[in-house]
């Protein structure tokens, strides 16, 4: 007998439609998986036909061949167990359903029958949609996952004797149901704030200016000066993620299994800070099966890199294509997978090897130098903003007065992004002033002459390259922005070149 059922392959964070087929006939008794199948799919014999059996079910003696279709597509992981086993059971006549071509259902197999949660699940429900699928029968820890799909219906399976009596009718099952909308409302205060960092005024409003429009910061200062600190608490100015861009996100922290066991979406902006040591796979992601990084898992968040040029520096030279593009492509023998990487870039280092400022320094010039050069200029020149976080006097460390709170800040930054938002209405590529490119350039940041002279004059002095110059137009327009003014004025470019200045200094 045969039986068709319907799964899904999930191949860099989108899926793909699987048609499993199973055909249980005459012969010696074995159980044969075809269609490009991973260690783990090939492994579903055994789990699957002990599940079977443990649930009440007969696996059927002679020859099972199961056919993962399309062939030319790696199947990987155990998500195909649900399926295979459904498909086994109808193919041997234990079950008898119309329901099999209008779901779709994945889920990894106990050997008592139990349904184990699975990676994917939100791509696999999206694709689901997209194919017409009426259903999905996933594992119960993946349905609010799922149930974020509108227009689908999620049906959580705690085992496959549940699963199989869902698909004859015998057993009804309520589909979950997840109002998007409610998951970004009543989320508890952040445990940090900018109102706990004393003094550092300036590299405040820095963190200020790179959050209104998603820019890239490096700062520099001795050990101590609080750069982590500030770091840490740069999410909480962010304003908050839209319900596309949760969605985004959450594809990716779900493929590589970072959602707890019933958790809908991600509802925070990410912050990664991977140690210096990781490698350019941990970064970039990669391997033998390609799968997200670092930089892709803070896709619409921030990447701290503490201690910049202590990490490798053929490292940090592959950041520079996403930084331009956001987004990684990495290519391997099977073929080539693209993942998302709008990320907001936030590095920290020290002046000089040992922590000290280069005029109190008691290294050379020459092993400063050599410090200074792990960090390359092409990198330099993809982050906006160069900030010094110089030490805080006593006086401010020991006193009463606490800064401005991180909601208050937020709000500027929320205004400035709207400003933004209506800007660039209808231009799917560009969603800030740092995402602008050449035309919107033009379109959008038209200096005076005044602003220009000045310009003109900072370019020759500080020898900047014409990225440079982009990136102190795109700093001037945000300043701008919160300000609430439409016209870049002198005042807002000279900001913008001083918080550009920094990498002269140093790096001259």
């Amino acid at each position: 007998m045969f039986a068709k059922v319907g799964s899904a392959a999930v191949l860099g964070i989108e899926a793909c439609a699987i048609d499993v087929e199973v055909n249980s006939g005459a012969g010696d008794t074995a159980t044969v998986v075809v269609g490009l199948p991973d260690t783990a799919v090939k492994e579903s014999r055994d789990r699957v036909s002990t599940a079977v059996g443990n649930s009440g079910f007969r696996f059927p003696m002679g020859r099972t061949t199961v056919n993962l279709a399309p062939a030319d597509i790696r199947k990987e992981g155990p998500s195909f167990d649900l399926p295979i086993a459904i498909g086994v059971i109808a193919a041997s006549d234990q079950l008898f359903s119309d329901r099999l071509e209008e779901y779709w259902m994945v889920g990894e197999l106990a050997l008592t029958g139990a349904v184990r949660s699975i990676k994917g699940a939100l791509s696999i429900a999206l694709q689901a949609r997209a194919e017409g699928m009426r259903g999905l029968l996933l594992p119960t820890d993946n349905a609010l996952e799922a149930a974020v799909v509108k227009g689908l219906d999620v049906i959580p399976v705690d085992n496959l004797r549940q699963a199989a009596g869902f698909l004859e009718g015998q057993v009804l099952i309520a589909p979950a149901r997840v109002d998007p909308d409610q998951l970004f409302q009543g989320l508890p205060e952040d445990d940090l704030d900018f109102a706990e960092v004393k003094g550092q005024e300036s590299v405040k409003r820095a963190l200020e200016i790179a959050a209104a429009a998603s820019h890239n910061v490096l700062m520099v200062g001795p050990p101590g000066t609080g750069k982590s600190m500030l770091a840490k608490r740069l999410p909480t100015i962010l304003p908050p993620l839209t319900l596309e861009e949760a969605i985004e996100t959450t594809k990716i922290h779900s493929i590589t299994g970072l959602l707890r066991p019933g958790q809908a979406l991600v509802n925070r902006r990410p912050f990664r800070a991977p140690h210096h040591t990781a490698s350019d796979a941990g970064l970039l992601g990669g391997n033998v099966n390609p799968t997200p990084g670092e930089i892709s898992l803070a896709h619409h968040g921030v990447l701290f890199l503490d201690e910049l040029p202590e990490f490798k520096r053929n490292v940090l030279e592959t950041l520079r294509q996403p930084l331009e593009d956001g987004r990684v492509t990495i290519s391997r023998a099977a073929g080539s997978v693209t993942f998302p990487s709008q990320f907001m870039l936030v590095a920290a280092m020290n002046p000089t090897p040992d922590g000290k400022m280069p005029n109190e320094s008691k290294c050379s010039q020459r092993q400063i130098q050599h410090y200074l050069n792990r960090v390359s200029g092409p990198l330099l020149d993809r982050i906006d903003l160069q900030v010094e976080v110089p030490a805080v006097p006593f006086r401010e460390l020991s006193g009463a007065h606490t800064g401005e709170s991180s909601a208050a800040i937020r709000e500027r930054v929320i205004a400035a992004r709207r400003i933004q938002q209506a800007r660039f209405r209808g231009r799917a590529r560009v969603t800030c002033n740092a995402r602008m490119g050449t035309r919107e350039l033009r379109q959008f940041c038209r200096l005076d002459d005044t602003a220009l002279g000045m310009l003109q004059a900072v370019m020759a002095d500080l020898h900047l390259s014409a990225r440079a110059y982009d990136r102190i137009v795109k700093v001037a327009r945000t300043i701008a922005d919160l300000a609430g003014v439409e016209q870049i004025a002198v005042e807002h470019v000279g900001e913008a070149v001083q918080l550009r200045s920094l990498d002269r200094q140093l790096w001259g």
